[in-house]
């Protein structure tokens, strides 16, 4: 009864998040679907890694270039009103894309451009969205919303390829996109007219210069050692992890054995896989040291994942090597956000969240583009030449998507590398203290 009792209560304090979180995910579903459909899209109209991996590089490069400005903006504007305006914008260029879409007038350049507006709309927004996280949430339920915001990642992981796949098989990408604008008119009328985010006192930020503030939010990293080491970290394995998904699509698309369909399955445990560390990382108690939780988190994901995707040859490895690739994920992401929010505070949030989203983030278009070069440009044509037994023929397959196969081993050892690296750093094990 006790237990039940403290359960009621936290979802009476949550109860504004969890309607916002709920909704907005939501709407990240049908993105995510319509995202999932441009990519076979785009790879069965080029065939090329390099080609869709540039859509996540437009994508990435407006949130880097102007991330360190859009923190100290957002803590200027009215939170609800910039969430609202960025999601419409995303919204416009959705449509756009169906139109063009609908008059077989749809090109690669325009999915470069929208997903680059699309980015940018996200820049602004995302600061912004983490202060109202702040306002709308008590400080004890901090480490859930990593853990919830994982478990709408996982979901959306799990049901992407599911729907998407479906949807596109019975009435075309086209339905895709308008489950996504449908999706998104949802999430507009809650935050709209059932969300309330508490106002407070930001007149020292509305007189602050632009670059005062900007200025400010990099003053305060410099100061907080443990936190800008611990960025740092994370841009070395966003760097990893987005040459890693460069090649995913690819691999799957192209291999032996691979499919849209297997490609659908294996995203399906990814999601699984994310939703069992979700729910993980909601229930358990808070770690003695959140520190070790994410190094030992990171090092077991990259320890594991892309041996499996470097040397398996099934579907059934691959998904295996999917599961525990993401299942400490959500753990790591639950406590590394609970570390940065519990170190910064709430009226530096806003400009301190956007330095470290062009720090931390600005590895993963370069990684795209890497990931997308040295599979198209590397690894493929150096198995194209290898010679029937060779090792590498032996180890890796033959075929398309056996130089991929290849850079998945690289990526184990960079990964493995890393997390080695930065679990030596004491500035980030003084977190603890």
């Amino acid at each position: 009864m006790k237990n039940i009792l403290k359960y009621k209560n936290a979802l009476k304090e949550m109860r504004t998040f969890l309607i916002l979180w709920s909704t907005q995910s939501l709407s990240g579903l049908g993105s995510a679907m319509t995202s999932y459909a441009l990519v076979i899209w785009s790879y069965t109209q080029k065939g090329s890694a390099l080609m869709t991996a540039l859509l996540m590089v437009s994508s990435y490069a407006p949130y880097v270039l102007f991330s360190i400005f859009a923190g100290a903006l957002s803590d200027k504007w009215n939170k609800k009103a910039t969430m609202l305006v960025c999601d419409t914008a995303a919204a416009v260029t959705t449509v756009v894309m169906l139109l063009l879409l609908k008059k077989d007038a749809l090109q690669i350049w325009h999915l470069y451009l929208i997903n680059g507006i699309n980015g940018l709309m996200n820049t602004v927004q995302q600061p912004a969205s983490e202060v109202a996280t702040t306002r709308i949430l008590p400080k004890k339920y901090y480490q859930r919303v990593g853990g919830l915001r994982y478990l709408s990642s996982a979901l959306n992981s799990i049901m992407t390829p599911i729907i998407a796949t479906a949807v596109m098989g019975i009435a075309g990408i086209d339905a895709v996109v308008a489950i996504d604008l449908f999706s998104f008119g949802i999430a507009f009328l809650i935050l709209a007219f059932g969300i309330r985010i508490p106002a407070k006192e930001e007149k020292e930020a509305e007189k602050e210069k632009l670059f005062v503030s900007v200025k400010a939010g990099i003053g305060y990293l410099k100061k907080e050692r443990g936190i800008f080491d611990l960025i740092l970290f994370l841009a070395a394995i966003n760097l990893v992890a987005s040459v890693y998904d460069a090649a995913f699509p690819a691999m799957m698309l192209s291999r032996n054995g691979g499919s849209e369909r297997v490609l659908g399955l294996v995203n399906a445990v990814i999601g699984i896989a994310t939703l069992a560390g979700s729910i993980l990382a909601f229930f358990l108690k808070t770690p003695k040291s959140r520190v070790r939780v994410i190094c030992n988190s990171l090092l077991f994901s990259m320890s594991t994942e892309n041996f499996l995707l470097a040397f398996g040859r099934t579907p059934v490895i691959w998904c295996v090597g999917g599961f525990l690739g993401w299942i400490a994920i959500p753990l790591m992401s639950a406590n590394l956000d609970a570390v940065i929010r519990l170190h910064t505070p709430e009226e530096m949030q806003g400009r301190v969240y956007s330095v470290r989203n062009s720090l931390q983030f600005f590895t993963i278009p370069i990684g795209y583009f890497l990931g997308g070069c040295l599979v198209d440009q590397v690894f493929e044509p150096i198995m194209a030449f290898q010679k029937e037994g060779s090792i590498l023929i032996r180890l890796f397959g033959s075929g398309k998507g056996s130089g991929a196969a290849f850079l998945f081993l690289v990526i184990a050892f960079a990964g493995i590398g890393v997390c080695l690296y930065f679990r030596r750093d004491k500035h980030i094990w003084d977190l603890e203290r």
